[in-house]
């Protein structure tokens, strides 16, 4: 019943899924070998084990912003291009109009709060989780270009 192909590691995909060299695997949703994995634990997009920041703790504020050149059990390059981390402005930029959609349904629409309170939950909520939008949305930038490979060990 309808097309199947296979792939290169010889799992069944439906017509609509097209073998290309750059998804070798079939993506998961949840556990490592997903996206989410690898972004909300903000390990390398490749072998989803090596740590991409410095310090894990985001809140730290003076290592926020400090990456691992390239990953410790890979070898994948962080910053494969100068200035590559420019376009996560726009991912950002993304996960904080979300989220401040989400607050403001909360806020100004569920709980019926009026206008300043919103407006204090919105500020309140940026300013918590700003360090965690900004890494957040680095790895989600390179993960949109690095592919999971569960063979790339040292």
């Amino acid at each position: 019943m309808g097309d199947k192909s296979t792939t290169l590691t010889g799992l069944v995909r439906g017509k609509f899924a097209p073998i290309t060299p750059y998804t070798p695997y079939p993506m998961k949703l949840i556990g490592k070998g997903s996206k989410p994995y690898s972004i909300l634990t903000a390990k390398c997009p490749r072998c989803h084990e090596g740590e991409m920041f410095v310090d894990s703790n985001p809140y730290n504020l003076r290592n926020m912003d400090k990456m691992h050149a390239s990953c410790g059990v890979c070898g994948q390059e962080y910053e494969p291009e100068p200035n590559f981390y420019y376009g996560a402005m726009y991912v950002s930029y993304g996960y904080t109009v979300a989220l401040f959609v989400a607050v403001y349904v909360i806020f100004g629409v569920w709980l019926d709060w009026a206008m300043w309170p919103t407006v204090g939950a919105l500020a309140a909520t940026l300013v918590g989780l700003g360090p965690w939008l900004f890494r957040i949305a680095r790895v989600t930038y390179l993960n949109i270009f690095v592919a999971y490979d569960p063979e790339a060990k040292g």
